[in-house]
């Protein structure tokens, strides 16, 4: 049985255990090496903070990632790189059956990307956060060092909306909450209630998941790395480069913020109540942040104490008349455990194991939430607009969107299934032919259905459904990066 040694903060990226909230000024770096000599020197120096605790916090935060292609151009061999999960290897444009699964098609269609496909495909993002005022020089600076072993493809700027998403809702709410102590148990036993306490591996390699296993990373010959890299738990004999490190998936996805809402105000027939109503339903929140299926009664284990905007389930909606099943938050989490929900004893456990229980096995539609859980991190950007603004003027800008950012130990069972399964899952739920309301492509599925509808049941009726709904969001670029650990940084940019 390996040992589990503490979680060694300092050799983690702050970004990870922090987000840097308090930092609203941010710019991500999209950058290719021209020079791999200067490139790796400016990679084993520059400073990276870390997750420790600082206080104060740092003015400035500096956090660096890397894409299969840019390993490579950095001349980390084929057979180190070719240990990285194969998603991250291959890249997110670079075969059209993770393009169709991911929703890339039609006008989200790589070929259409302005960056993170073919020649556009960055080596290094590196990733800019700093309080107020203070991110114009730190940048200057940055870009005036690193200048010599890189080329700039493109800066991606940022915008602090005051805690508010771009369609005009209250964002970051719904977060699981990481086992930084490894309090948890780490085995692979049945959970019957939901949790939004997660195992550190799910989020950071080299730490045990939801399973309890580790997930596949690069391990080295111990006596090739020497020390400059920590031992793995699992095979203390062996080097551990994805220690400390996780992937990190970027999206731009810019989003129609006057078609959003004039085509809800359309279908309100120019209600305001009722057109918040429809929009409600659609995210599965309420402007202000307020869940729709209302706080629980009872606390949820890493969730928060009973009234808070995160502690619910679904539990009393199955059928979701308060949240529609597909709902875009319902969709993103579905707040699930392992079995559906039912009277305690033997006898319930068996029955809904075995699928004998006709009414839970009506619940058990969706995969167990605890293992696709994503760690978000985006920013958005450009100007906010109000739904009001977007609905009377015409000409106000509204070229913004989020510069989504999600960590998470394994590409394919995490942001994949979830963009997969549950975004531009037309079944969701056992919902009628229809994706998520606000990432939906709206393009037919492959036998001509139409996909452009969104439900909400009633308690005393047939569903209401709204049909012709528009593409709200479309896909600007995208990519799959890896955020090592720092020595594996600066192992990555020595070897």
């Amino acid at each position: 049985m390996s040992t589990a040694l503490p979680v060694e903060l300092d050799d983690i990226q702050g970004l990870v255990r922090f987000g840097y909230k308090h930092h609203t000024e941010a710019s991500f770096l999209l950058l290719r090496v021209i020079d791999r000599d200067s490139a790796r020197r400016w990679l084993a120096t520059v400073p990276v903070c870390t997750a420790e605790t600082v206080e104060p916090p740092p003015e400035t935060a500096l956090q660096i990632a890397f894409s299969g292609e840019g390993l490579r151009a950095l001349g980390v061999v084929d057979d180190i790189v070719d240990r990285f999960a194969a998603e991250f290897v291959s890249g997110m444009a670079n075969d059209a059956n993770r393009a169709r699964r991911l929703g890339d098609v039609g006008a989200n269609d790589p070929g259409r990307w302005q960056w993170g496909a073919g020649a556009l495909v960055p080596h290094v993002l590196v990733m800019l956060y700093a309080l107020p005022g203070r991110l114009k020089d730190f940048q200057a600076a940055i870009e005036a060092q690193c200048g010599a072993g890189f080329e700039r493809m493109t800066c991606l700027t940022t915008s602090d909306l005051d805690g508010v998403e771009p369609f005009g809702f209250t964002d970051g709410i719904s977060q699981p909450l990481l086992d930084w102590q490894r309090k948890r148990p780490a085995r692979d036993a049945e959970r019957i209630d939901y949790s939004n306490l997660g195992c550190l591996g799910e989020y950071l390699l080299g730490y045990p998941n939801e399973y309890g296993g580790y997930t596949d990373r690069p391990l080295l010959d111990a006596a090739v790395a020497g020390p400059r890299l920590p031992r793995a738990e699992d095979d203390p004999d062996r080097a551990d480069l994805g220690r400390n490190g996780s992937y990190l998936v970027m999206r731009q996805l810019r989003q129609d913020v006057r078609g959003f809402w004039q085509f809800v105000d359309r279908c309100a027939g120019g209600n305001a109540g009722l057109r918040d109503s429809i929009a409600g339903a659609m995210v599965g929140r309420n402007r202000d942040g307020v869940p729709l299926i209302g706080p629980a009664d009872e606390a949820i284990e890493g969730g928060g104490v009973p009234g808070d905007l995160n502690a619910f389930t679904y539990r009393s909606d199955p059928h979701g008349v308060r949240c529609p099943l597909g709902a875009h938050v319902r969709r993103s989490n579905p707040r699930n455990a392992d079995l559906p929900p039912g009277p305690p004893g033997i006898v319930s456990w068996a029955k809904r194991t075995l699928g004998l229980d006709a009414e839970a096995l009506d619940q058990d539609l969706v995969a167990s939430t605890r293992f696709h859980r994503l760690l978000r991190r985006g920013r958005e950007y450009g100007v906010g607009v109000s739904p009001e603004q977007a609905l009377a003027d015409p000409t106000v800008n509204t070229e913004t969107g989020l510069h989504f950012i999600c960590l998470g130990a394994n590409i394919a069972r995490q942001f994949e299934f979830v963009q997969n399964a549950w975004a531009m899952g037309v079944h969701f739920d056992g919902v009628p032919n229809e994706s998520d309301p606000l990432l939906g492509t709206r393009l037919p599925a492959a036998d001509g259905t139409p996909t452009d509808g969104f439900s909400m049941p009633r308690a005393d009726g047939a569903d209401e459904r709204i049909a012709g709904l528009p593409q709200f969001v479309t896909v600007l670029g995208g990519g799959y990066f890896f955020l090592p650990g720092i020595r594996a940084l600066r192992f990555l940019a020595t070897t």
